[in-house]
């Protein structure tokens, strides 16, 4: 683990560089001026790169956000992959099933337009597809655990494995944490989107050197740790709370069992 300046400074040594989103690029609420020059960077010197981000929602969606947003420029935008986008072949292949029952706030209903006529009430779906927490009970785990007891014989279909994000300084609860709270009651999960090595196949060829950079150590990290990649840990993110009450990056990472190759604070060119 070594602590990077630049990032200029190995960007030669790689043919493709993964990077999350929230928590890299932006907060929720504004970009990080370090990261869109890096970006920007990367794009000049015709380097491959991909927007990888556990979103349950459609690239076009995330896109848009992005540009309107964010004020990105849409020319960096070309190569995104989202796990809501990984979730909906299967949903439209109907893999779990015909009838479901949809977990989340109202926004996600992107990720199954076209089959609304699909959507039904728990207790007469085939499966339950969790884009997230309802906008009335954000931070009300138990409500879903009562929610969901007597459903554990169904599946769930899990499109954003993060536990929780930081929407500029307040932190939420994502998808991930419902699941983990359905397989606690013995419910089974499926989940799409990092760090599953199957979100990794249509972006990485066997014989890539990549680098991935992501501030979460359960998705990011661990996701290039699965597929033997290099990283890049972004210290100001999801875990900056847990690393300031620390005097010991090391015992973190060993904490979540996971190696990462460099960290910076935020990413920086």
């Amino acid at each position: 683990m070594k602590k990077l300046d630049h990032l200029k400074n190995i960007f030669n040594n790689y043919d493709h560089f993964i990077i999350d989103l929230w928590g890299v690029v932006h907060n929720g609420i504004k970009p990080f001026e370090g990261a869109i020059k890096t970006i920007e960077e990367l794009y000049n010197n015709k380097k491959n790169y991909v927007f990888l981000s556990n979103a349950p929602r459609p690239v076009y969606d995330v896109r848009k956000f992005l540009i309107e947003k964010m004020q990105i420029n849409k020319k960096f935008l070309n190569n995104i992959l989202t796990s809501g986008e990984a979730a909906i072949n299967s949903i439209k292949n109907f893999s779990y099933g015909k009838l479901f029952f949809h977990l989340g706030p109202e926004r996600d209903s992107k990720i199954f337009e076209g089959l609304e006529n699909h959507k039904t009430e728990l207790d007469k779906c085939d499966y339950i597809l969790c884009t997230g927490l309802y906008d009335s009970e954000m931070d009300k785990l138990n409500f879903y655990e009562k929610l969901l007891e007597n459903s554990t014989d169904k599946k769930m279909i899990c499109t954003n494995p993060d536990l929780i994000v930081d929407r500029g300084t307040t932190q939420e609860y994502c998808a991930g944490s419902i699941a983990k709270i359905f397989e606690k009651i013995g419910g089974e999960v499926v989940y799409f989107g990092k760090p599953h090595k199957e979100i990794y196949n249509s972006i990485l060829k066997e014989n890539d050197k990549a680098l991935v950079i992501g501030d979460n150590l359960r998705t990011d990290i661990k996701g290039a740790n699965l597929i033997k990649q290099d990283s890049l840990f972004i210290t100001d993110g999801i875990h900056k709370n847990e690393i300031k009450g620390s005097d010991n990056l090391s015992n973190i990472l060993k904490r979540y069992n996971v190696e990462t190759n460099f960290i910076q604070e935020k990413l920086h060119w």
